[in-house]
């Protein structure tokens, strides 16, 4: 296991010994199961808020198609684009997926993403045109999980007994 150090602008006073994250984190789960969009349309599967004063960290997203789940080969997606964006920017290195690199239900890769204050996180598949008589993805599913907490830099709650 490796030691992550804690990010400067979100130190709190009670950290984890083993990873660095504040004893207080809360966690995200966020996904949705929709149909394929129209070559030119886009579908958010997944989408989270940060409140203001709060620094966060995407951990796992999932991808799913039903073409995928009946045969577990095809994992590209020439007719779905896959995008996670931030504040619809493109998130780095998530820009333009043509494949699915995170399959739900398998146990999908850690990513630990830092996530800015009051941040809009999506996860947006987009659909394109393949040639005809090309087997269509029908339906698409996307999931983001993270973890978030209150940024201490903008002042602690010093609780007091009474």
């Amino acid at each position: 296991m490796r030691h992550v150090q804690p990010i400067a602008e979100c130190v709190s006073s009670d950290l984890c010994a083993s990873c660095g994250t504040p004893l207080d984190a809360k966690y995200f789960d966020q996904s949705s199961v929709s149909v394929a969009p129209d070559p030119g349309a886009e579908v958010v599967l997944a989408r989270f808020e940060l409140a203001p004063e709060y620094c966060g960290v995407l951990e796992y997203f999932s991808q799913w198609t039903d073409t995928w789940a009946k045969d577990f080969s095809r994992i590209e997606t020439p007719d779905i684009e896959w995008r996670i964006s931030a504040n619809r920017r493109p998130f780095d290195p998530y820009l333009s997926l043509k494949q699915i690199i995170n399959p739900w239900g398998y146990g999908s890769f850690q990513v630990c993403l830092r996530l800015d204050e009051s941040v809009t996180l999506e996860f947006i598949a987009r659909g394109l045109s393949v040639p005809a008589g090309t087997d269509r993805v029908k339906k698409v599913a996307g999931r983001l999980v993270g973890r978030y907490w209150y940024n201490s830099a903008y002042g602690d709650v010093v609780r007091r007994k009474v």
